[in-house]
């Protein structure tokens, strides 16, 4: 029995074109290599093309053109990806032309569970031409806020204050805070005793807010004091508010804390805080 089955193996052997299978292995390989040279000499040009258009006259905005190089190196990865796959059943003799067809009459089918990644790249490419944020910004999606590492065609990656990174199909971005476009308000309430002179707390408040915009390129304007904004149970709130750059209003406000701080305690004016006052009891004779 041993011998027969021997000798059918070996017939089927015989049977093997070896010059034609080396030669597929060959055409496999070199589709492979092509492919990968292509996408590095492309990510290589696509590079090179976004950087001269960063030192035009009129150049576009680093984190676009940062956004733009991930969108396109995207596209060409999964372009070369498809005709490369194509290419190698083509040459294993697999019939590419009657799977096309295959495709198209099953795509319908497929297209309904597809409907969410149709959805993300389409939203990838709203996002991406209507400049909505850019890689590098400072944002909140739904509720999760970081900056923007990557925008894909399919999901955009936020890494967090922690950092954590968050990743976000595009598809279900619905409502975007953007915190890097135009200046910025930093907004400090500070709250005096009720026995404080407002009019001299105030003017105080304003020297340091002189004082601040003269000291701070950051602060783009004189900060402004609204004025009493609440009456607490142990003190008034006075608040006081600045234009900044970008992504500084929480350093001017801690600023802006410290030097209010050392000038109250100049001038005596006291910063209310809760106190326990003990009444001792008084023994009756």
């Amino acid at each position: 029995m041993w011998d027969n089955i021997v000798e059918a193996v070996g017939q089927k052997l015989i049977g093997i074109d070896y010059t034609q299978l080396v030669s597929k292995g060959i055409g496999v390989l070199l589709t492979l290599i092509i492919a990968a040279i292509v996408i590095r000499s492309g990510n290589f040009i696509i590079q090179r093309v976004m950087e001269a258009q960063s030192k035009r006259k009129f150049p576009m905005d680093e984190k676009r053109i940062n956004t733009l190089i991930a969108i396109l190196k995207s596209i060409l990865r999964y372009a070369v990806y498809f005709i490369a796959i194509v290419t190698i059943l083509d040459t294993l003799g697999v019939p590419v032309s009657s799977l096309i067809a295959a495709a198209g009459i099953g795509g319908l089918a497929i297209g309904f569970g597809a409907q969410n990644l149709v959805k993300d790249v389409i939203t990838g490419f709203f996002i991406l031409f209507e400049d909505q944020f850019a890689v590098g910004d400072y944002v909140s999606i739904d509720g999760i806020t970081g900056t923007v590492q990557d925008i894909g065609l399919r999901v955009t990656k936020i890494q967090g204050f922690a950092g954590d990174v968050n990743i976000i199909p595009n598809g279900s971005i619905a409502k975007v805070a953007n915190f890097t476009r135009g200046n910025n308000t930093a907004i400090v309430d500070v709250s005096v005793a009720y026995e404080t002179d407002l009019d001299k707390a105030i003017a105080i408040l304003e020297d340091v807010g002189q004082t601040m915009h003269e000291d701070r390129p950051e602060v783009q304007d004189t900060p402004q004091v609204l004025g009493v904004t609440e009456l607490g149970d142990s003190g008034v709130t006075l608040r006081v508010i600045a234009k900044t750059l970008p992504m500084n209003q929480w350093a001017v406000e801690r600023e802006l804390r410290k030097r209010i701080k050392e000038a109250f305690e100049k001038e005596g004016i006291e910063i209310p805080y809760p106190k326990t006052v003990i009444i001792p009891q008084v023994k009756k004779a």
